[in-house]
């Protein structure tokens, strides 16, 4: 199945995780190298010409990853990742117009940086409206249109949901906004590069995104910042004024031009990753769905991202399936919260069973994914919820027609 050693000989787990995380494109490292050796100055540095074609790299990744959104790239920022671009986003926002507005609204699905930004704004006396999502993990725009009030500054919805793959109707979330003349910021972390996104078409005002999560370096994202109408931050990091003062410190041009890279690779393959991902995950969910019953597909079905599968194995443990498939790389939710054994808080958003989330697994399917390493998960997949349920004696009973929702259980 392709896996490669790790240097003890143990064969390394076939990789279908790509939502945490993306291997590094070729053509993203071939574009870093010389920035990482001969080309070293310091892009701030006006002197010379080390710090010229530092700078005239930095410039041009930017143009790169403002052509992907539709964007003009004296509105790219560069930051260390979606999670700072998410900080800077919200509480920039947020506290640039504190005199007049004190109001924001996000949903109970986004990614943990931005729930987290917005508690941490809460303890600064600013309101939050936390929107629920519906079953198939969609927000309802009439829930968001009655959110508004007079002081409300920003909108913050995540483009593509990093443990579902649901994709919320930002075009329809844009006109809302501008209709009101509220700020608008998404997440697009999971979606740009592997989805068409145009900043003016779906008038979003401020965008977050990611290198690591579109086969690019670790450590390096950007946020787009509208420049009409003007969208003001007060910045969180101080400094140099570098990054039109919003983001002070040298921008690391090795970083910064592997993301140019990574969005120009995906502007180029968009279509045909979108084609043959899409052929993969559906090849995937159906094998599965045949040979194995009670089987849920976590969000709608139709407004997606295909390359994020996330099932739930009925009267089986996620974290049992998990250890049983421990050679392949899957997880049961996100990295970031991984740790703990809560169940995740965007099923538990969409009314998931408890016993549902504990059971569920999401299956990452990006670039460089095989259709042998999608046979080879699929068969294991199979192989161990069958062996798992034979073990449940939950499954036995379910088996034996009895409901489970019925019966008292004692408390011992």
């Amino acid at each position: 199945s392709g896996r490669t050693g790790d240097g003890d000989g143990a064969p390394r787990p076939l990789y279908m995780d790509v939502q945490a995380t993306t291997p590094l494109d070729p053509r993203v490292l071939d574009s870093m190298l010389p920035y990482l050796t001969a080309y070293y100055g310091n892009p701030h540095s006006r002197t010379h010409a080390y710090g010229w074609e530092s700078e005239a790299a930095m410039e041009k990744a930017r143009r790169q990853v403002a052509d992907l959104i539709g964007a003009d790239s004296r509105e790219i920022i560069f930051t260390s990742g979606a999670t700072e671009s998410n900080n800077m986003a919200i509480k920039g926002v947020a506290r640039f117009y504190k005199s007049r507005k004190k109001h924001i609204i996000t949903t109970q699905t986004e990614h943990k940086c931005v729930l987290d930004s917005c508690r941490s704004l809460e303890t600064e006396g600013f309101r939050v409206t936390y929107l629920p999502v519906q079953k198939n993990g969609l927000i309802d725009l009439k829930e968001l249109e009655a959110a508004f009030q007079p002081d409300t500054s920003l909108v913050s919805v995540m483009t593509v949901n990093n443990e579902i793959g649901v994709k919320q109707p930002i075009h329809d979330i844009g006109e809302i906004c501008r209709a009101r003349k509220v700020f608008f910021h998404t997440d697009a972390a999971q979606a740009i590069g592997k989805i068409p996104m145009d900043v003016n078409n779906m008038k979003i005002d401020l965008m977050s995104i990611s290198g690591h999560k579109i086969y690019g370096p670790k450590g390096v994202g950007a946020l787009y910042v509208r420049r009409r109408p003007r969208v003001r931050l007060e910045p969180l990091q101080s400094g140099g004024g570098q990054e039109r003062g919003l983001r002070s410190g040298t921008v690391p041009t090795p970083l910064a031009v592997g993301l140019g890279a990574a969005c120009e690779v995906a502007q180029q393959e968009m279509e045909y990753d979108h084609k043959r991902i899409s052929k993969l995950a559906e090849r995937l969910v159906s094998k599965i769905m045949h040979k194995v019953p009670d089987v849920v597909m976590n969000g709608d079905q139709e407004h997606r991202y295909p390359g994020c599968i996330n099932l739930s194995f009925a009267y089986v443990e996620g974290e049992s399936l998990l250890m049983a498939l421990k050679d392949v790389a899957l997880s049961s939710g996100s990295a970031c919260t991984s740790a703990s054994l809560e169940p995740s808080y965007v099923l538990r958003a969409i009314g998931t069973d408890e016993d549902l989330a504990h059971s569920s697994i999401r299956f990452g399917i990006g670039r460089f994914t095989t259709e042998e390493e999608v046979d080879y998960t699929v068969q294991k997949c199979i192989q161990h919820v069958k062996r798992l349920r034979e073990m449940s004696p939950l499954w036995e009973m379910v088996q034996d027609g009895i409901d489970l929702k019925s019966i008292k259980w004692t408390q011992h």
